[in-house]
């Protein structure tokens, strides 16, 4: 069954291609979210260590099992406000199916990535996840749309050259063994060259962090995300920075069996600390809402990376943080699409009263704007918790200084912004406005999907978390 992750959205993509039909683009959409969350129910048992391979360089692991399941309710959410996308503004069956066919091999190429057991393979769909997103960036045709395409394009595929340079060097240090296929990589580690496998990770970080985001790296991220559709950005912060930085890990991973993991550590450490600098930095600078929630994934990707390091308490700080960040910048970017709608800007300052104009998509800012700033109940505040313990624990007690200031700079910058969005101006200069209920139902349902998984942390989650700990060591 898992082999359909990757073969209904390539062939329902390709049809839609072919066949415009209005019914067909919603019916996929939706039915291949639908299957995606089914596949993800019923295959937990990659945790009681069955066999999830299908031919010979694809297989469904725990740690692609955890982050496929995050992008499935990501892709659900995203397919299910892209139909009143659709409504919103009018489109052709053939636009719609334009916009279709590109989201399924977009999410055919993330599912590729996050099951692929070769490191080329995990390659080719890293970079064909470029290739699909593009479109998608460029869906609504305007000037800068256009330019943020081509700059992802850029950037990104001189990042992807990087990581294909990292993997051929990969290949020199594990001379001796063979194979690319992880399992093999993993299991002769020790046998490694150290000096070639250490030039491959900085090569790889380099190319897979432009991809994640990663400052200095992520000069295209801010565009693409701003400039996409509502439900795309939403796909790109909350899928597309978790499917790259499972590339990442895969190759941190090895450089842990082989012995290396200081080296890594120093590596990603800087890398997220400086992530964290560039979002605080820019935060308050920004002119554009959509802007600032990109410098937020910028931020969080840093979080991730730092907490990744940080052993067996540290990756479950890292897999809560995902989760708290997937589902709340999806909810932010769609309900940016509701905003985008009522005042026609992305412009913070011709934003006012929001909370007047339209009170339910107000509310839900602000409840996402909470959950990703770290505040309790939601898995944030125990990611940031458990990270804060991870970084005493591990002996870098020091850098807790640097660490506050910058995520207290960050949550005064998006409140502050905030407030002036929904409260700032008077009532008087807008009328009340009001929306279908597919522009808030998928919003609503990650909302409570993060409050639930914040106050209960279900007991398969836990042991998920658990074993993919046990993963890293």
């Amino acid at each position: 069954m898992p082999a359909l992750l990757l073969l209904v959205p390539f062939a329902a993509g390709t049809i839609l291609v072919l066949v415009s039909s209005r019914l067909l683009n919603r019916l996929f959409l939706l039915g291949t979210a639908l299957l995606y969350l089914f596949i993800i129910f019923v295959s937990g048992s990659v945790f009681e260590g069955k066999d999830t391979s299908w031919g010979q360089y694809f297989q469904l692991d725990g740690l692609g099992y955890f982050f496929l399941s995050v992008l499935a309710v990501v892709y659900a959410a995203a397919a299910l406000y892209s139909l009143y996308y659709f409504d919103e503004h009018g489109l052709t069956p053939r636009r719609e199916a334009l916009y279709s066919s590109a989201l399924l091999f977009f999410l055919g190429a993330m599912a590729g990535v996050l099951t692929a057991s070769h490191a080329a393979m995990l390659w080719v769909f890293m970079e064909a996840t470029t290739l699909t997103s593009a479109l998608l960036i460029y869906y609504e045709q305007q000037k800068a749309s256009l330019e943020a395409a081509w700059k992802y394009i850029y950037i990104c595929s001189v990042g992807i050259a990087l990581a294909f340079v990292g993997i051929i060097l990969l290949s020199i240090a594990g001379k001796t063994i063979g194979s690319l296929f992880f399992s093999n990589l993993y299991r002769h580690a020790a046998e490694m060259n150290h000096f070639w496998l250490k030039l491959s990770f900085v090569f790889i970080l380099v190319g897979f962090g432009t991809k994640i985001g990663l400052a200095p790296m992520h000069a295209w991220l801010p565009d693409a995300h701003s400039e996409a559709p509502s439900a795309v950005s939403a796909l790109l912060s909350g899928a597309l920075l978790n499917t790259a930085f499972v590339g990442l890990l895969r190759i941190y991973k090895l450089m842990s069996a082989a012995g290396l993991k200081p080296f890594a550590d120093k590596l990603m450490l800087g890398t997220g600390f400086l992530s964290l600098l560039v979002g605080a930095v820019f935060m308050l600078r920004v002119g554009s809402f959509k802007r600032m929630l990109a410098y937020s994934s910028i931020e969080n990707m840093g979080l991730l990376v730092i907490s990744a390091t940080l052993g067996k308490q540290g990756i479950t700080a890292m897999l809560l943080q995902s989760i708290g960040h997937s589902f709340s910048k999806a909810g932010l970017f769609l309900t940016s699409g509701n905003i985008l709608h009522l005042y026609k800007t992305k412009k913070i300052d011709q934003i006012h009263d929001l909370a007047a104009k339209e009170k339910i998509s107000a509310t839900l800012w602000l409840l996402f704007i909470l959950a990703i700033s770290g505040l309790p109940p939601f898995p944030s505040f125990w990611a940031k918790f458990i990270l804060v313990a991870s970084l005493i624990n591990a002996g870098f007690g020091t850098l807790l200084a640097p660490f506050f200031i910058f995520l207290i700079y960050i949550f005064y910058a998006m409140t502050k912004t905030s407030m002036k969005m929904l409260y700032g101006g008077s009532s008087k200069e807008h009328a009340s406005a009001s929306l279908p209920i597919l522009a808030y139902l998928p919003q609503l349902i990650l909302l409570l999907l993060l409050f639930l998984i914040g106050v209960l942390i279900p007991d398969r989650l836990t042991a998920m978390i658990d074993r993919i700990a046990a993963y890293f060591n």
